[in-house]
């Protein structure tokens, strides 16, 4: 398998065996397609390669940072054609989880940047102003770029008080191309804990299975005829884990081979990036 760095099927024909099933690809963003402003050069060829072998695709991303037109605005200036129905945001998990198991909670008090806020204004919510006085029903945390210490500040306040906690997603960092650390949600909520004493009730995003569930739904498919490629190992390939769908980490973002390797459960199959799926479909067509 010298196209594969490591992989958990016996052989070559096993693998292949698998692939061969795989009729919806779904994709993390950064780290994955892009990493920060930076399209991989693969991308391109390996999205067209998929419409080719008439295998579907949806994007899936931690990153609530950005509106979905925010998304697709940026797709488009990298040269990417992507619809709304396929892309889904840990934003839209947090607000579909906050409908369905907390349906009272109406005003919101959110660390996160004006398009994240935006999204859940749009979705019916009030984004509570920073005032001891205002009354909340809860607090989001999400990758807030916009973040000042007051709001840091009011939120610990809130979840002092025993509001109910939700982070949009487990991420410590967010991949960059740029000579920086962009601290994401995790990180924010560690100091939210270390200040509070209390972890958030819910973080969604991956690797929560909420995250996969409507793809199966919407596309009618199968945990085995789904691939998951991403470039975590704790939110992309423990989702794809738990869903039962192949998992496929790749290289080009955050894990490197050896956290490939004495990772537990074990990505299906490790690579350098996505070219190399697109070449294991092909191979796998002729088995």
């Amino acid at each position: 398998m010298a196209l594969v760095e490591h992989s958990s099927f016996p052989d070559e024909q096993a693998l292949l065996e698998r692939i061969k099933q795989i009729k919806h690809v779904t994709l993390d963003l950064d780290g994955t397609i892009y990493k920060g402003n930076t399209l991989f050069p693969q991308t391109l060829p390996f999205l067209m390669q998929l419409k080719a072998m008439g295998i579907g695709y949806s994007f899936l991303t931690n990153n609530p940072s950005k509106s979905l037109s925010d998304y697709l605005s940026r797709f488009e200036k990298m040269g990417l054609q992507v619809t709304v129905d396929e892309l889904y945001t840990s934003t839209q998990a947090t607000i579909c989880h906050l409908k369905t198991h907390l349906p009272a909670a109406k005003r919101l008090f959110i660390l996160g940047t004006p398009s994240m806020t935006g999204e859940f204004v749009k979705a019916g919510f009030v984004s509570a102003p920073d005032s001891a006085d205002e009354i909340v029903d809860a607090v989001v945390v999400g990758f807030d770029m916009t973040l000042t210490y007051e709001r840091l500040c009011r939120a610990a306040w809130w979840i002092k008080n025993g509001k109910p906690f939700i982070a949009t997603n487990p991420d410590g960092v967010c991949p960059t191309d740029q000579p920086t650390v962009w601290v994401d949600c995790g990180s924010i909520c560690a100091a939210l804990e270390k200040a509070t004493g209390r972890k958030p009730d819910v973080t969604l995003g991956k690797p929560q299975p909420e995250m996969m569930d409507g793809i199966f739904k919407t596309h009618k498919l199968y945990p085995c005829e789904v691939a998951m490629v991403g470039d975590r190992i704790y939110t992309d390939m423990l989702m794809a884990h738990r869903t039962g769908v192949l998992s496929v980490l790749v290289l080009s973002g955050e894990a490197t081979l050896a956290d490939a390797q004495k990772a537990c459960p074990q990505p299906d199959m490790t690579i350098q990036h996505i070219g190399i799926l697109g070449r294991l479909l092909a191979n796998a067509k002729k088995v």
